[in-house]
């Protein structure tokens, strides 16, 4: 294990936090009954182990335990959402559809596949700072507004949008919002009611849960209530049917449990190496441009572009030593540059050359000082490759 690479890339996934796996260990064995049949001791068991699971998802985001429902994982509560609440408001007459180019592809492949069926889809540019603006997000949202969809951050360039404003925005038009959380819950501060979200998409294995699980969180304040996509068995207020996998609702609810009560510290800490890993950049003179604002940002996150370097180049590099992305794990599979870097109106060349490093809760300082250490020197190699007779950076 001691030869494996730094990791480095916390927004694609997390590692499972040892005493969340302790905590789900006796749900695959002595404790296995099926929380949806009957009154017998197993399944009480099984169910009393899932509601206390909820409440612990419920009290991460400020929500109430009726407010939560449990999917497979964030992508399946965006489709359910975005899906279900439009078709809900379209019986209504709503039929507009609002979202951001920078969205995860969970939401705009749902948005596209909506505007097949007579949606008016409006999917608003953002900033060079890929915050959107709040003046022409607002330009966008009338009457006939079925639904409003923003991610709290960015899972490429981690920038934290103004939720807020713009579930103000969305009130006062009557609109459904909806928050796709998946980076963000149990990294900073989220209280849904405040915030006025309507619907809200989390996943256990971005906050050191399994994978397999997440929630989609339904104000009982929200203007319309989802459709369901899929039927039968009646469970999760017939929204979500089928037997719950109870180990990992446990993951998912202490994994919840477990950032509430460390998110002041972790956010502090993790956010004070991903400062000290720039640091180590700007000390070595590695000319380089940051990604999204860096003040709106999670604590983890820092998304660069180096010129001249091209950035599946350098992730073939440094991949036995360092652990790291050119983009959304969503995405992984396509030769394109991000269309998230794209999107800050930057030029191709800065998408092509972006990487995202991605720090955590098991990060350490060491790994930070040797992984800048590392970027730095490869980063160098790749330019001095690069470089022409003529004095220019190869294209």
């Amino acid at each position: 294990m001691s030869n494996r690479p730094i990791y480095l890339d916390y927004q694609a996934t997390t590692p499972v936090d040892r005493a969340v796996l302790e905590g789900m260990l006796p749900y695959f064995t002595e404790v296995f009954g099926n929380a949806h049949s009957g009154d017998h001791p197993f399944a009480v068991e099984a169910s009393e182990a899932i509601e206390t699971a909820r409440r612990q998802v419920a009290g991460l985001i400020g929500a109430q335990p009726r407010e939560i429902i449990f999917t497979s994982g964030a992508t399946e509560a965006n489709n359910l959402l975005i899906s279900g609440t439009g078709r809900a408001m379209l019986k209504r007459g709503r039929r507009r559809i609002v979202t951001l180019e920078t969205e995860h592809k969970s939401v705009l492949d749902v948005v596209a596949g909506l505007a097949s069926e007579g949606f008016d889809i409006r999917t608003v540019p953002v900033e060079s700072s890929g915050l959107v603006d709040l003046d022409r997000l607002a330009n966008e949202i009338d009457d006939t507004t079925a639904v409003v969809s923003v991610m709290a951050a960015n899972n490429e360039i981690g920038v934290l949008q103004p939720l807020a404003a713009i579930g103000a925005l969305c009130r006062s038009a009557g609109a459904v919002f909806h928050v796709d959380a998946a980076q963000a819950a149990g990294k900073i501060p989220l209280d849904a009611h405040a915030l006025a979200i309507d619907l809200m998409s989390l996943s256990a294995h971005k906050l050191y849960g399994p994978k397999g699980i997440g929630a989609a969180f339904i104000s009982r304040r929200t203007p319309a209530r989802p459709e369901p996509l899929t039927r039968g068995g009646g469970q999760e207020n017939g929204l979500r049917p089928g037997t719950l996998p109870t180990p990992l609702c446990v993951g998912l609810g202490s994994a919840c449990a477990l950032a509430g009560a460390s998110l002041e510290t972790d956010a502090r800490r993790i956010g004070g190496l991903r400062d000290r890993f720039l640091q180590h950049l700007q000390a070595a003179d590695v000319a380089f441009a940051i990604n999204g604002d860096l003040n709106q940002r999670l604590p983890g996150n820092l998304n660069i572009s180096f010129s001249g370097v091209d950035a599946e180049a350098l992730l073939m590099t440094i991949r036995n030593q360092v652990a790291a992305a050119s983009g959304s794990a969503c995405t992984a599979q396509s030769l394109d540059p991000s269309y998230v870097v794209r999107a800050l109106g930057f030029g191709e060349e800065r998408a092509e050359t972006a990487i995202r490093f991605g720090f955590g809760r098991m990060t350490t300082m060491r790994e930070v000082d040797e992984a800048a250490a590392i970027v730095v020197k490869a980063v160098g190699r790749l330019r001095r490759l690069s470089y022409t007779p003529e004095g220019a950076l190869s294209a």
